[in-house]
């Protein structure tokens, strides 16, 4: 590898010897400000952005969740995006009264001017100005000097001063893109001077924000940066020291952590980490890892489950299976040793909830190989000790796939692996993948509902008939479910996949459905040589065994 072609970090951008270095020695105790940007940074890195439909599932999933500071976008770069802010400063109750909304800038009189278009009538707003301050950044793409630079960020400062006045509830911030890389007596002359002309004070103080846009060394070094500017920030008091890590190095989490250390008082980030090329730090993990601490997170995960999907479904991106804390099967041991040490830790844990004489929800958590009780994030520990009893006698979803061809989708395997544990459980024998796929179809494919349906589509829009009972939508299933919404159903479909089995015109099609039915979460599936077929039968499947639930 031509790893010469490369200078380490310290020879890019030397840190002042002979500070004070304290935070190897400190703990986090306390939270910081968590500032979710997923509407602007982590929006603009996805090949589809979000509409306003998601946009706004996304902004009330912060709000459920807990956060009180949070970037909205970029209203002078997007019409989608001023359009968003603005319905957000004229629809009454939006925005709760202990949230702060924050707009992104670039240092253009123009820009800012469209930017304080867009937050006329929000009463509590922190505006937040950026410019590349790097030195490869001013020579490469800006073309400016140190001091031209400095002058464009200050007269861009000035404007917003001036557009700002005397109004009540707007406070700013500032992020030198690219701190990392940028000379440290550069970074202080200009956040000393913008802290200075838009005269902060503790009741109305300033974000001075610093990026590691492109993380370029150690955790251990981004900290030591920290540290540095935090301890000579001009009207300290008056100054919110905040960071920005990417996760160019795969330690994005360990940058903020360790910032934090060094007096970093707030983070800004995405959920489960999404952003341009590896993406923004993950509030996710970093939070979580404070509640593993016994740290209040002042952030409510207690449906992770519900979060990723929301955050699935308006970034258009999966949650990898192995994320911290948030993937399928993070709680999940496939060694049988592992599996018997969990198994051992859960009768433990119960043993020492009863002899403080407390739930086992307020018992103090200890089992080995989970860092965290599932049942904090919402889950069961179904998951962890029964889906992988069976794992050791060639798992179910392998016997299936390599059986049956079915690929099930890892949610249905969990939910599965129960329905053939209690079918085992009286023999305790191994079932074979006959056995597995006669439950399966028992299960799941002989569940739909027995209703004569049929589909068309007509000038655009799709409809369907189910029974006497007809319904319109986006496309076929979609349509389904109106009708079936009309017939006093109400579903509402979470995920959907299919695949083939075999090859050739006679191939099957198999689908999967998980639906929300009477505000349960249920899964169907359907099999069928017609991919609409079998997606309609997974539908009615899911119906069909929701209904056989209430029933029952």
């Amino acid at each position: 590898m031509p790893h010469h072609r490369y200078r380490p970090a310290h020879e890019r951008v030397p840190l002042p010897a002979g500070g004070r270095r304290d935070w190897p020695s400190r703990r986090i105790e306390q939270a910081p400000l968590w500032v979710p940007v997923d509407l602007r940074d982590g929006n603009q890195a996805l090949a589809e952005p979000m509409d306003p439909a998601r946009k706004q599932r996304m902004f009330d999933l912060f709000l459920a969740m807990g956060f009180k500071e949070i970037e909205v976008g970029y209203p002078s770069a997007s019409r989608t995006d001023f359009d968003f802010v603005r319905r957000l400063a004229t629809t009454p109750g939006a925005v709760p009264e202990d949230v702060t909304v924050v707009v992104f800038t670039a240092a253009r009189a123009d820009l800012i001017d469209r930017t304080f278009e867009s937050v006329e009538g929000l009463p509590r707003v922190v505006v937040h100005l950026y410019t590349a301050t790097a030195p490869t950044w001013r020579d490469v793409v800006l073309g400016r000097s140190r001091e031209e630079v400095r002058a464009l960020i200050t007269g861009a400062a000035e404007h917003l001063a001036r557009r700002a006045g005397d109004r009540p509830g707007l406070r700013f911030e500032f992020s030198p893109e690219v701190f990392n890389l940028t000379e440290p007596d550069y970074v202080l002359e200009i956040c000393n001077g913008l802290t200075e002309l838009w005269d902060a004070s503790p009741d109305r103080p300033v974000v001075h924000n610093l990026p590691a846009t492109v993380e370029i060394a150690t955790p251990n070094v981004y900290a030591d940066q920290i540290e540095y500017v935090h301890r000579h920030l001009a009207r300290r008091e008056a100054v919110i020291l905040s960071v920005h890590p990417h996760n160019d190095r795969g330690t994005g989490v360990a940058c903020a952590e360790l910032a934090v250390l060094a007096g970093a008082q707030r983070v800004e980030g995405c959920l489960f980490g999404n952003g341009e090329r590896t993406g923004n730090v993950d509030l996710v993990t970093l939070a979580l890892n404070l509640h593993t601490q016994g740290v209040d997170p002042m952030l409510d995960f207690s449906d992770i489950d519900e979060i990723r999907r929301t955050v699935e479904h308006c970034n258009r991106l999966p949650v990898p299976e192995r994320h911290p804390y948030a993937g399928d099967l993070v709680h999940t041991a496939f060694s049988g040793t592992h599996q018997d040490a969990i198994r051992k830790g859960f009768a433990h844990h119960a043993e020492q909830a009863a002899d403080l004489g407390v739930p086992e929800r307020e018992a103090p958590w200890a089992v080995p190989y989970l860092p965290v009780d599932p049942a904090d994030l919402g889950r069961d520990y179904e998951a962890v000790i029964r889906v992988n009893s069976q794992s050791g006698k060639g798992g179910i979803a392998y016997l299936l796939q390599t059986g049956h061809g079915l690929e099930l989708p890892r949610r249905l395997q969990i939910e599965f692996s129960r329905v053939v544990q209690e079918s085992t459980d009286d023999s305790g024998r191994e079932v074979t993948a006959d056995e597995l796929y006669a439950l399966f179809r028992a299960t799941y494919l002989d569940a739909t509902v027995p209703v004569p349906w049929r589909t068309g589509e007509r000038d655009g829009r799709h409809w369907a008939q189910v029974g006497d009972h007809r319904g319109e939508g986006n496309g076929p299933l979609d349509a389904v479910t109106a009708a079936l919404r009309a017939a006093a159903t109400a579903v509402d479909i979470l995920q959907f996949t299919e695949h083939g089995v075999g090859t050739g015109p006679g191939a099957d099609a198999v689908a999967y459905v998980e639906a929300r039915v009477g505000g349960a979460a249920v899964w169907g599936a359907g099999r069928d040589t017609s991919v609409l077929t079998a997606g309609v039968h997974a539908l009615l499947s899911a119906v069909g065994r929701a209904r056989g639930m209430m029933a029952g």
